[in-house]
């Protein structure tokens, strides 16, 4: 059983069809690289994984718990299904450990010095160990990006979901959290990520979609994707993001 079952999956806001028909699996350990051009799906595909947004029609399991069924308790899934978006959504009242420890006193209940500690461990994952005491606006914004790396991991997600998180970064800053997302690929982590990246896409993901109108378009092994594209869709995506 894959960790992640998308069947025939259709979502609408009002008129407009935004998912027609969206089939995918991930098995535990796979990363799974969506690309595709704006507007066709790909961000609110992640967020229909996580129950961020209600579906109309098909079925979405994850770890074998069916995320659409009206009896599904959202709170419990989203412990298991870290989601990390563009925008880093930190508190900026609060240091990089206490952004990190809310989630784990708030919603595991777990006791404030236990908390400190994972926020240790995690943001020496994401090679910030001497930020933990530093508020967001004394962070570039690769690092504040990599505290909200880091806040997603403490709750031991078995999947995570990047959501173009380095597209609102400058050049010389992206590279920073491409290593961090790297790491955790040789950790093991599954993991989906919607990305412009290509290099990192044809180097650490196992798999490539591309998202076309709605639908997926192609989908296979990233380098064997990128390198001899099916459709005239793709041909000209990667034509205008490989200029």
């Amino acid at each position: 059983m894959s960790l992640v079952e998308i069947e025939n999956v259709h979502k609408s806001y009002g008129q407009l069809e935004v998912l027609r028909g969206v089939s995918l699996n991930i098995d535990e350990g796979e990363i799974v690289a969506v690309i595709g051009r704006s507007g066709s799906g790909k961000s609110t595909l992640l967020r229909c994984i996580n129950g961020l947004e209600p579906i109309q029609s098909g079925t979405i399991r994850f770890d074998g718990e069916q995320v659409n069924a009206p009896k599904t308790n959202l709170r419990q899934l989203r412990q298991k299904v870290g989601i990390v978006f563009q925008s880093f959504n930190l508190f900026p009242h609060l240091t990089a450990e206490r952004n990190i420890t809310l989630g784990l006193t708030v919603v595991k209940k777990m006791p404030l010095p236990e908390a400190k500690e994972i926020a240790r461990k995690v943001i020496v994952q994401v090679g910030l160990e001497d930020k933990l005491t530093a508020y967001p606006d004394m962070l570039s914004g690769g690092q504040q990006q990599r505290v909200a790396i880091a806040r997603s991991l403490a709750m031991s997600p078995k999947l995570m979901l990047f959501d173009e998180i380095t597209s609102a970064l400058d050049p010389e800053l992206i590279g920073e959290v491409l290593r961090v997302l790297a790491d955790l690929a040789k950790d093991g982590m599954t993991m989906m990520l919607v990305t412009h990246e290509m290099g990192f896409a044809r180097n650490v993901a196992h798999r490539l979609v591309f998202m076309h109108d709605g639908e997926i378009g192609e989908e296979g092994p990233a380098r064997a994707v990128l390198d001899a594209p099916k459709t005239p869709e793709l041909s000209s995506f990667l034509g205008s993001v490989l200029v």
